[in-house]
């Protein structure tokens, strides 16, 4: 298997994304587990552009990695500089590192309109910062940025700004598609050119505005690419980078190259959510690979055929990913659903219990409930067929009150929950009353049951059910939920908000605890 180098840039290129920032120390637990996940190169940050990064390539040095190059990135020289006098320079100097990435100008348009210096002056930017990194001992990748764009308008200009790069000491020149306006078959064809007019190795750096940044990462190893930059999940600014939890899985399951050790692979799925997770986003179900709905299947016809052969809907195996098929539950999923439910509690064999639990999906459905994303609650439904459900909580009663406090509306939520003989009352303020209740519920239970300390609300779904029937129609409510280990949906459905919220809560905890219960 030929070797694909992964230089993942989240903590720098993507850091530049709409509404994320990193901690530092965020940075840190992001580079151990790119670290642990076998990624090549780390793009720790641009040390000369904030404080926060520089203190991150302080501390990436008393770090232990096992696999990981970490890697600063800057620009090239000022024009108003000398390559070892540029404050820049020292400071990617300063960082420590053994790889040093500067990026170029390779498009004319930026280099008369935003340099505004010639473009002979720009060569020389070029070679003089990469052969002064390397007099200081530093490898150093050249990003050819805006070079696809820089090609099409003046491919005997762009052309020139890698050369002087390659004839300066660079150890790999990137080519970059920077506005990501580029198509499949331009990037094919520019790299195969490029390949055969340049002797270091090549690498590919897409964004995702057209909607083609992975796409165009794979055109790009077809014609000879090497290297390949991106972030995990597409984070980044605008549309996103390429994303490397689609292109690594497309590279090394269907391409045959190696971009990751083989029993690596199936944590892609764990690391695309630790990242979704720090970055404080909710991951979209229908991401490729990684996404909750990447193995989804709802209709009954796919159902059928995936339990006779899985190959018959899924284009791979998805433990390769370390993801899961799931069965979804609704009205287009009939019989087949429930009994490829079934074989996770042994129940193929057991028609009486699954025909009760088929009779109570069905009158629950009248009644506007939708399994399909409430795994949790159906749980709950097969465990009490089987008796092996238990009460350990019951509420009593509760009160929400909504009040305004001069300029401020403030949601209090008071409950009543029995534990066995012990009763509890307690009282909680939140953000709103379903923030209100959850804190409450949870003040009275954690004592009893701490672990549900770990649980986390991720999302909260409404949808009005027969709206025509105005300020009296039924409403729906699924929230899901997440605790260190998995996710899951739960639901309630009442013509009041409030109690649907409570429904869909009480059976996220309860689901919660007989997990724990189920593992001791």
């Amino acid at each position: 298997m030929n070797k694909i180098e992964i230089y993942d840039t989240t903590l720098r290129d993507g850091a530049q994304g709409e509404a994320i920032s990193f901690t530092l120390n965020d940075k840190l637990r992001i580079a151990e587990k790119l670290d642990e996940f076998g990624i090549d190169f780390i793009e720790g940050g641009w040390p000369g552009s904030n404080p926060k990064d520089i203190t991150f390539f302080k501390r990436a040095r008393n770090k232990k990695f096992k696999n990981v190059k970490i890697v600063a990135f800057g620009s090239t020289r000022r024009k108003n500089f000398t390559a070892d006098k540029d404050p820049f320079l020292k400071q990617l100097l300063d960082s420590e590192t053994e790889y040093i990435t500067v990026f170029g100008k390779s498009w004319d348009l930026h280099v008369t309109d935003v340099l505004k210096t010639s473009l002979d002056e720009n060569l020389k930017l070029i070679e003089d910062s990469i052969k002064f990194l390397r007099s200081e001992g530093r490898k150093v990748f050249f990003d050819a940025e805006h070079f696809f764009d820089g090609y099409k308008k003046n491919p005997d200009y762009a052309l020139k700004t890698i050369k002087v790069a390659v004839d300066a000491g660079a150890n790999k020149v990137v080519l970059c598609d920077t506005n990501g306006g580029s198509l499949q078959f331009e990037i094919e064809e520019i790299v195969k050119i490029v390949s055969e007019q340049i002797n270091v190795p090549l690498g590919i750096h897409t964004h995702n505005d057209s909607g083609l940044a992975v796409a165009n990462t794979i055109a790009a190893v077809r014609a000879g690419a090497e290297h390949i930059q991106g972030t995990i999940n597409g984070v980044g600014e605008r549309c996103g980078n390429a994303d490397l939890s689609v292109i690594i899985p497309i590279l090394q399951l269907k391409m045959g190259y190696r971009c990751v050790a083989e029993d690596k692979m199936s944590r892609i799925t764990e690391v695309s959510r630790f990242i979704y997770e720090v970055a404080n986003i909710v991951p979209p179900n229908s991401q490729p690979f990684v996404g909750m709905s990447a193995f989804a299947h709802k209709g009954g016809v796919h159902i059928d055929a995936v339990n006779k052969n899985p190959e018959t809907y899924e284009h791979i195996d998805p433990a390769k990913v370390g993801n899961e098929r799931r069965i979804l539950l609704s009205e287009l999923s009939g019989k087949s659903t429930i009994l490829h439910k079934a074989k996770k509690y042994n129940l193929d064999k057991n028609p009486e219990i699954i025909k009760k639990i088929l009779d109570r999906i069905m009158n629950l459905e009248n009644d506007g409930y939708q399994f399909e994303a409430a795994d949790g609650s159906f749980d709950i439904i097969v465990k009490k067929a089987l008796g092996e459900y238990k009460k350990l909580f019951t509420v009593e009663g509760f009160r929400v009150i909504v009040e305004k406090r001069g300029k401020k509306v403030v949601s209090e939520a008071t409950v009543k929950i029995r534990v066995g003989r012990c009763v509890e009352h307690t009282a909680s303020e939140g953000n709103g009353p379903v923030n209100a209740l959850d804190s409450a519920m949870r003040k009275a239970l954690v004592k009893f049951y701490p672990e549900i300390d770990k649980v986390k609300l991720t999302d909260y779904k409404v949808r009005i059910l027969h709206p025509e029937k105005a300020t009296a129609a039924v409403t729906r409510v699924i929230i899901e939920s997440t605790d260190e280990s998995e996710t899951w949906g739960t639901i309630g459905v009442s013509e009041n908000i409030i109690e649907a919220s409570l429904m869909a809560m009480l059976d996220s905890i309860d689901y919660k605890l007989h997990k724990t219960r189920s593992k001791t």
